[in-house]
């Protein structure tokens, strides 16, 4: 058994290595992390053993079974009990080992506008500058692929119930992820992380509205239209009720009624989704 490189703070009574889980997959990926999930198209196998240990050769592993879900059930508990309790703010709306999912509420921030093909008749917007800008509430589901940002229709926590609409940042996806760019990556999912995160959207450059945002508003002016209006006259409230509810797949119009072609998503159901993936 070779030497391993991982490093944990020792308990009242020591630990003893007692147990393996080696993990399977059909081929080994290039150029990706050791400790990184296979490919979606991968084939993948665990199987759980005992680990032996002799004065003479060390640990050894022994001959094991399939990894088992009662297994992971198992461990998983007994390695949540190793983490510290934390006390949660009260804009944070799930902690998870896998999601954090927080809201902010509606303010005035700087905002950074670079735009690379300014419109005509921009007012404010024309060249390089911070100006502040009113952003509705917002609603951040943070996993370990990224960043999911969507405004919300009312500046109060929400609720699963709530109904998610598309965020009018203009370095956010319409899908509702966040274009990192070159912006370093928070290295957690715990609350600390959660300054970081929002670093990443609002310290951002902006430079061009992303393809399809220009559909997920109503109104006059399109998306640069607005964040110029709101610049040039030092607005402090953000129109909500120009942004679409938030749907799968690009926004789109119903010809005949004029309503959304697809259900709106809640936050309940983005936060459950993030879970499962």
């Amino acid at each position: 058994m070779s030497d391993h490189a991982s490093h944990f703070e020792g308990t009242t009574g020591g630990m003893v290595l007692t147990t393996a889980i080696l993990l399977y997959q059909t081929e080994t990926p290039r150029n990706s992390s050791h400790y990184g999930a296979p490919r979606p198209d991968a084939l993948a196998f665990a199987s759980i053993h005992q680990v032996e240990h002799s004065d003479d050769d060390g640990p050894t592993i022994a001959a094991g079974a399939p990894l088992s879900r009662a297994h992971l059930r198992q461990w998983t508990e007994a390695l949540g009990r190793a983490a510290p309790p934390e006390i949660l703010p009260d804009n944070v709306l799930v902690a998870h080992p896998d999601v954090l999912a927080w809201w902010t509420p509606e303010q005035v921030r700087p905002a950074f506008f670079n735009l690379s093909r300014p419109p005509a008749a921009l007012r404010a917007l024309s060249q390089r500058m911070i100006a502040p800008v009113p952003y509705p509430a917002h609603l951040f589901v943070a996993t370990r692929r990224g960043l999911g940002v969507y405004a919300l229709p009312e500046n109060q926590r929400p609720t699963a119930g709530t109904r998610a609409l598309h965020s009018p940042i203009l370095n956010v996806y319409v899908d509702g992820s966040l274009c990192w760019g070159n912006i370093p990556r928070p290295k957690t999912l715990g609350v600390a992380a959660i300054p970081d995160f929002e670093r990443a959207l609002f310290d951002s450059w902006s430079t061009h509205p992303n393809a399809g945002q220009e559909r997920t508003i109503t109104g006059k002016g399109g998306l640069v239209g607005l964040w110029d209006d709101l610049a040039a006259r030092r607005a402090i409230r953000f129109p909500t009720k120009r942004l679409k509810p938030f749907t799968r797949g690009r926004p789109q119009t119903s010809r005949k009624s004029g309503a959304a072609a697809t259900e709106p998503v809640t936050v309940g159901k983005l936060i459950a989704e993030s879970v499962r993936r």
